[in-house]
């Protein structure tokens, strides 16, 4: 339920085929992000009367949000081919250079997660994005020299999720940093709407308002929750969906009206219920609820903690009287639970 939902972002988006079909190709097309779309429609048509190739671009910003899509965009309205790699799959310097050297004139070159590049093939990366220009190194020891190849212009495009985890000279040579937000119901509705067209599923307004409400104002969220609820009508239903079909699909799947699956629910429980609602270390939850820390961190407490019910304090997780209210549960003498104060 956790994968299906929540998806960390880690893995390349593009994959997924079925929102290969729904990513916008145009700048117009792409629905949110109203700053961000004005900035890159300035540098777009400044790029085009130019006609030399865009300065690069750094995207920030949760998963799930359009980086990749954006990338996908910017190729396409420069009329240049896109190249998709991302900071993992980058091990050694030779894996760059070898893409590098495959670019032609103007081309878009997207590697997500983009701050999990290793340090030697960062060290490429930087003349390459100054001077487009390579430094390969022959041979080994004494003989080992080194040869610098000049490249074609080109446009590197770089997704995270972890700005501050890209050192300072990297972050230096990107012309323009764009942090993308989460998108309101309403976006998200309309985003939900046009997948159902392109799907051919029958939709109304308050069907597709009751899935973007519980998609934590993530578009891939909303359409993979969009899916299940297709299955659902088609399955235990006419195949239409109205928002009764809606509340009812995706309470069999277990997301409740705020967007929270059987696992975020299970970490409230575990703050509220087993552990008196606090003070508790990430380690001793992520063992209540029989996941990993690193899941628990970054996956599931950053909505919570979004949402109001938990919070993060030098002595650990607390629950807030949000949780006990989202749970049915009576808070505890009407306060917070057991709040450092300034002298602890």
């Amino acid at each position: 339920m956790r994968e299906e939902f929540l998806d960390p972002g880690v893995g390349d988006p593009i994959a997924d085929h079925a929102e290969v079909g729904l990513r916008p190709q145009a700048l117009a097309e792409f629905v949110g992000q109203g700053e961000i779309k004005e900035h890159l429609a300035i540098v777009l048509e400044a790029a085009r009367r130019r006609d030399q190739a865009l300065d690069h671009l750094l995207f920030a910003g949760p998963p799930g949000l359009g980086k990749t899509t954006l990338a996908g965009i910017i190729a396409t309205e420069l009329g240049v081919e896109l190249h998709i790699t991302s900071g993992p799959a980058l091990e050694r310097a030779g894996d760059l250079a070898s893409i590098l050297t495959k670019l032609g004139e103007g081309d878009v070159l997207f590697i997500d997660e983009i701050h999990r590049l290793s340090r030697s093939v960062e060290e490429i990366l930087y003349p390459a994005m100054e001077d487009f220009q390579l430094d390969i190194v022959v041979g080994k020891g004494p003989a080992a020299s080194s040869i610098r190849l000049t490249m074609a212009p080109f446009t590197l495009v770089g997704a995270t999720t972890r700005t501050g985890m890209i050192t300072g000279p990297l972050r230096d040579r990107f012309g323009y940093v764009g942090r993308l937000d989460y998108y309101t119901d309403e976006e998200l509705r309309d985003i939900v709407v046009r997948a159902a067209g392109i799907w051919d599923v029958s939709i109304d307004l308050d069907g597709a308002g009751e899935i973007a409400r519980r998609s934590r104002g993530t578009p891939r969220i909303a359409n993979r929750l969009l899916r299940r609820v297709r299955d659902f009508a088609e399955v235990r239903s006419d195949g239409r969906i109205d928002a009764g079909v809606a509340r009812e699909g995706l309470a069999v799947f277990g997301v409740d009206d705020l967007g929270l699956d059987k696992v975020d629910r299970a970490v409230l429980r575990a703050m509220c219920v087993q552990f008196g609602g606090g003070p508790v270390g990430l380690s001793t939850v992520a063992i209540g609820v029989g996941e990993q820390p690193e899941t628990v961190e970054d996956v599931h407490e950053p909505f919570l903690i979004q949402l109001g019910m938990i919070a993060r304090t030098p002595r650990g997780r607390i629950a807030l009287p949000a949780a006990y209210q989202h749970l049915g549960l009576a808070v505890p003498g009407g306060t917070l639970p057991d709040q450092p104060t300034l002298l602890d």
